[in-house]
């Protein structure tokens, strides 16, 4: 089969990493010629709003599927009259529109942060009585690794975000407000919906994030029950089924006095779920793959404890990170930047104890572009 794929990034890169395992080829459409994909798979260079594009894009194309939610829905709705398109527009509207997104889950009785739609500085004034102080203002739209959003914590910052998310007020753009939720810890659960409705889901993560950039993932989510893994799963399951979507979804959580509250989905393969690569029978993005082009979709199988760490800026030189024992390395072949993701490290352990020792061997080197944040 060859399949194309919306977005050349290290989640491009991984997806046909794992594909070339099934026999599978690429197009890649991504403006970036330089792009991760480049090397291992064929690269269309286009603007995503050249809709016109989509018909040379999709020739002797098997499948489609996305690798970034913010590619325009008008070009996945155009591709999909041309070729399968999976996840498909309606999905993706939904996710790229935190409003959308929130109503979804409460039209579907999933628990949410207090939220307030904002379009004017007066409705962000309105919005901290209605959800609280402290809260947290995030555009409508885009926005990711911490960008597009303000935390207000009291009244007198209220004017201050606003004209902070606004560029002053030249650029007003849909907004939302919602409470700042205490959260015991941030946890995803990452799921995989086939064409005939069948789900997988792997185990619960716990994140932790420095300055807005998800730094280390470790799961199974110490601690987490079966009760709250069949909460996550569940709350998952109604979103992909509502949507008709077909593929790996991804959704953040928050763990508040042994419940959970969802903060947003993603409808692609998800950081949080690099572990998978090294630690299940059947990856995150295998299992995308399987089921965009119709195929069965694998057993997560995932045996032991494992954390995924994040590179951010720069890459260590590679003699050093290879000489971590347990370290299992990719690179994004990325240019340094700050706060951009270049690479990861996977540990995959038998026992917890065993995991904690890695990190903190890890942790001891010192190396550039790796922080691993306490847990405590």
């Amino acid at each position: 089969m060859k399949i194309g794929i919306l977005g050349g990034g290290q989640l491009g890169r991984m997806l046909a990493l794992a594909g070339h395992r099934l026999g599978m080829s690429f197009r890649v459409w991504e403006p970036n010629p330089d792009a991760g994909t480049r090397l291992i798979s064929e690269t269309f260079a286009r603007p995503f709003e050249d809709a016109d594009a989509a018909l040379a894009f999709a020739r002797g194309l098997d499948a489609v599927t996305l690798e970034w939610e913010n590619i325009p829905a008008e070009l996945v709705a155009r591709l999909a009259s041309l070729v399968p398109t999976r996840p498909g527009a309606e999905a993706l509207s939904t996710a790229q529109d935190r409003w959308s997104e929130k109503s979804l889950f409460q039209s579907l009785g999933i628990a949410v942060p207090p939220v307030a739609k904002v379009d004017s500085l007066g409705d962000l004034h309105a919005a901290a009585a209605k959800v609280g102080l402290p809260m947290v203002v995030k555009t409508r739209r885009m926005g990711y690794d911490g960008k597009g959003q303000a935390v207000v914590r009291s009244a007198a910052e209220i004017d201050g975000a606003w004209s902070e998310l606004t560029d002053n007020g030249r650029r007003v753009v849909p907004m939302i407000a919602e409470g700042f939720v205490r959260f015991t810890r941030e946890l995803s659960i990452i799921g995989v919906r086939a064409l005939d409705g069948g789900m997988r889901f792997y185990p619960l993560t716990e994140n932790h994030h420095r300055a807005g950039i998800l730094r280390l993932s470790i799961s199974p989510a110490p601690g987490a029950s079966a009760a709250l893994q069949s909460q996550a799963e569940r709350a998952l399951g109604e979103v992909m089924t509502s949507l008709g979507y077909v593929g790996v979804m991804a959704m953040e959580l928050f763990e508040v006095d042994g419940q959970l509250m969802a903060n947003e989905i993603a409808p692609r393969v998800h950081n949080s779920g690099h572990w998978t690569i090294d630690a299940c029978a059947t990856s995150q993005f295998e299992n995308h793959l399987r089921a965009v082009t119709g195929l069965p979709l694998g057993e997560p199988g995932a045996t032991g404890f494992s954390a995924m760490v994040n590179i951010v800026g720069s890459m260590p030189a590679l003699s050093e990170l290879t000489g971590v024992n347990g370290a299992r390395v990719h690179s994004y072949d990325k240019s340094p930047r700050p706060g951009r993701k270049v690479g990861h490290v996977n540990f995959v352990e038998p026992t917890f104890e065993a995991l904690q020792a890695r990190l903190a061997d890890l942790q001891t080197k010192n190396l550039p572009g790796i922080e691993i944040p306490s847990r405590s």
